[in-house]
């Protein structure tokens, strides 16, 4: 009965499980004061937390694309046991780690498990709602963005609480999530040609990952996706940071702020998708790529110089523009790639999208402590390589309509 009853709505029980799920994401930055003061951590330390969450999942999604697994087994299946496994090594963060070493395994395992929860929540996105995958997407990104901020979020509505608390309550999220996708399932027609299928084997996938990456479309979106990937996790990371110049870091609103300026990505998502609609998700691409490449470049050069209010406004915008090309991105390379390796496909994209993520995090937060705001104008290389790999696509499309 309520199997039935959540499968009349499949795309706001995806993209609730996928908010859930990825609140485990960011839970140790959301207490950057309380393990700054009880590890000793510089910028530097709270980089390197967050490189360790990428490192996992890195390794996870590559194992779920070249060994196949992504295309092997129940979907539902994998985002469940990867959210119940997350929360429980997230919560181990909370109450056993001592230390960076001790931290920096454990959110290495917890990145793991998230590989099991973000592309394969695409992979169920797109399984559920094949004929709307731009707008599902976007929806479900939005919910990514909002577990990205959901730490931020407790942890200014915790008043005093121990920091624990922030990092345990978004474990009980995740296994929330774990029950929504297992209590949805699959749609029949997947569940059948699934079982029907034949598993690839690594070579098989491997090769039908080369072939993929042959296909223009698919090609551009990946590599404007990758120049994309290199701005938005590092400046989801920097964002407390770069705040902290302007305001006091122990300001009571800066967690709250932080928040906004990363949850407001959420409504970017959803207006991309309405605009996708009417347009294309290039066209959508293209504008978020210029728009946060414009606030890496107003930050960085100008930052310190405008009125705080202003400052603020731009962090909104930057917020909201930052992360509202990624489920274009995704839709465009999902439709572009054979159906049987779609798994596979956007895995293996999330691997090296997030291995750039761990090089432009290492580097910005090395960096954030002596150059402050201008750590920005190092994120604006992100939306600059993204906007040159759509030129090649923009060209294909022209060439096709001509």
């Amino acid at each position: 009965m309520i199997s039935h009853a959540l499968r009349q709505s499949p795309v706001a029980v995806i993209s609730l499980a996928q908010l859930f799920g990825t609140s485990l994401w960011f839970s140790s930055n959301a207490v950057t004061p309380e393990l700054s003061a009880l590890w000793g951590l510089t910028a530097a330390g709270i980089g390197w937390l967050t490189a360790a969450v990428q490192a996992g999942f890195i390794a996870g999604t590559l194992l779920l694309a070249l060994s196949g697994l992504a295309d092997r087994f129940r979907a539902t299946h994998i985002f469940a046991v990867s959210a119940v496994l997350g929360a429980a090594l997230n919560a181990g963060f909370a109450l056993l780690a001592e230390g960076l070493a001790g931290g920096l395994v454990l959110r290495f395992l917890t990145g793991l498990s998230l590989a099991g929860i973000y592309p394969i929540g695409m992979k169920l996105m797109v399984r559920w709602a094949p004929e709307k995958a731009g707008w599902g997407l976007s929806v479900l990104v939005a919910m990514l963005t909002l577990g990205t901020a959901l730490p931020h979020g407790m942890r200014a509505a915790a008043g005093g609480l121990p920091w624990q608390g922030v990092i345990l309550a978004a474990s009980g999220l995740a296994l929330v999530a774990a029950g929504l996708v297992l209590a949805l399932g699959e749609p029949q027609r997947a569940a059948a040609a699934a079982a029907a299928a034949r598993p690839p084997g690594l070579r098989e996938t491997l090769s039908g990952l080369r072939a993929a990456f042959r296909l223009p479309a698919f090609r551009s979106a990946a590599l404007g996706y990758f120049g994309h990937m290199w701005e938005l996790y590092a400046f989801w990371t920097l964002v407390p940071l770069l705040l902290a110049v302007r305001l006091r870091p122990e300001a009571p609103g800066l967690a709250l702020y932080s928040f906004g300026v990363i949850a407001i990505g959420a409504l970017g998502c959803i207006l991309g998708g309405l605009i996708a609609r009417r347009t294309s998700g290039q066209a959508v691409a293209r504008a978020s790529l210029v728009i946060s490449g414009a606030c890496c470049l107003l930050v960085g050069a100008f930052g310190g110089a405008l009125p705080l209010w202003l400052f603020g406004a731009v962090f909104l915008i930057w917020g909201a523009s930052v992360v509202s090309d990624s489920p274009q991105f995704s839709a465009i390379c999902a439709t572009a790639c054979p159906p049987a390796l779609v798994g596979s496909a956007l895995s293996m994209m999330n691997a090296v999208g997030f291995a750039i993520t761990m090089v432009s995090i290492a580097l910005t937060t090395a960096v954030a402590g002596g150059l402050g705001l201008q750590t920005a104008l190092l994120l604006s290389l992100g939306p600059l390589a993204g906007l040159f790999a759509l030129r090649g696509a923009g060209a294909q499309e022209a060439r096709r309509r001509a």
